[in-house]
């Protein structure tokens, strides 16, 4: 593994084509029968693997949590004037917690501040750009002054581009990871040690679907994805580590694509699946991710549905996951989110 400081400097080699020559016109009928075994193999083991996940996700909708109470709590909602992270900021508030709404949209901002304190709880809008460090550590300072501490953590901001990986410049790549990866990891760094020592904390990830199921044209995002998803897992078993994971906790939030955005409905038509995917309504999300806060849930999936399926649909080789992917895409699924 090469030195941070010598990145970029030392030439790597070319890799060689990942397809051998053969000089034979077509695969052997052994070859045929060797591929065809592998994926009833893979078939099979998908169901094997795929019975525990089912019986835990039926035991766990009979088994009852604790609710906790969070009423007189402080939360910070990043991203929240609009959409998904307004939803949150208002039912975060009808569970009693006071508001700190960060975005760099200081019109919608202060509407949802006025709409916040309709509820009875104290609000204040924050404008900040949490893919800096430096912004992130002046937002900690100001919040703190005006509402106090910060105990439930909303790592909601994020941008859904839709593009190629060959189409927007480096800089619009590259922002894309500062706002949807790069500023969760600034909050959980600035905002942490203060909840350790108060003994009282909970931080909320919005990953996204996409980090188990990617598909085209949303590369950046996905990976970004990705990156909030793999962070928060690292980020629980360091917490448990540490033995303050009963003080901290955590939730990963995985939702399906959101009815916030005219071009993102758009894309998905033009892609010919919008109506076999589900579309979720933002209210319907928000109130499954202070559901996730009140119950202690360390990961949610949006609709529950998928959730038992995800990771074994990732673990699958590419083939089978590929084609798996094609006939979920092409068997209709009733949008009941929608209404």
């Amino acid at each position: 593994m090469q030195s941070l400081h010598n990145i970029g400097q030392t030439p790597y080699q070319k890799a060689l084509s990942g397809k051998p020559t053969s000089s034979r016109a077509g695969a052997s009928l052994v070859e045929t029968l060797r591929f065809v075994a592998s994926v009833v193999l893979d078939v099979v083991t998908f169901f094997v693997l795929l019975v525990p996940l089912v019986v835990q996700f039926f035991a766990g909708l009979t088994r009852k949590a604790t609710k906790k109470n969070i009423s007189g709590w402080t939360a910070l909602v990043t991203g929240g004037a609009n959409g998904l992270g307004r939803d949150i900021c208002l039912q975060l508030a009808q569970t009693g917690c006071h508001i700190a709404v960060v975005d760099l949209d200081d019109v919608n901002g202060a509407q949802t501040v006025a709409d916040v304190r309709k509820l009875g709880v104290k609000a204040q809008f924050f404008k900040a750009d949490v893919s800096s460090f430096e912004a992130v550590s002046n937002l900690k300072r100001e919040v703190s002054s005006k509402l106090g501490p910060v105990d439930i953590l909303v790592n909601n901001a994020g941008v859904l581009p839709l593009m190629s990986l060959r189409e927007g410049t480096p800089d619009d790549l590259k922002k894309v990871i500062e706002i949807n990866l790069l500023s969760h990891l600034w909050t959980l760094r600035v905002f942490t040690d203060d909840m350790i020592q108060r003994k009282r904390g909970h931080i909320v990830a919005i990953a996204s679907i996409a980090s188990y199921l990617p598909i085209e044209r949303i590369i950046t995002y996905a990976a970004s994805k990705y990156g909030v998803r793999g962070l928060m897992g690292s980020f629980a078993s360091e917490l448990h580590n540490e033995g303050v994971d009963d003080i901290v906790k955590t939730t990963t939030v995985y939702p399906c694509f959101i009815k916030t955005r005219l071009e993102l409905m758009d894309a998905l038509k033009k892609m010919g699946i919008k109506n076999r995917v589900p579309i979720m309504r933002s209210e319907t999300v928000a109130r499954a991710v202070v559901g996730g806060i009140l119950y202690n849930k360390a990961h949610v999936y949006i609709p529950k549905v998928v959730g038992p399926f995800v990771g074994i649909y990732e673990n699958l080789p590419f083939k089978v996951a590929h084609l798996a992917k094609k006939c979920l895409l092409r068997t209709s699924i009733p949008n009941v989110m929608e209404r």
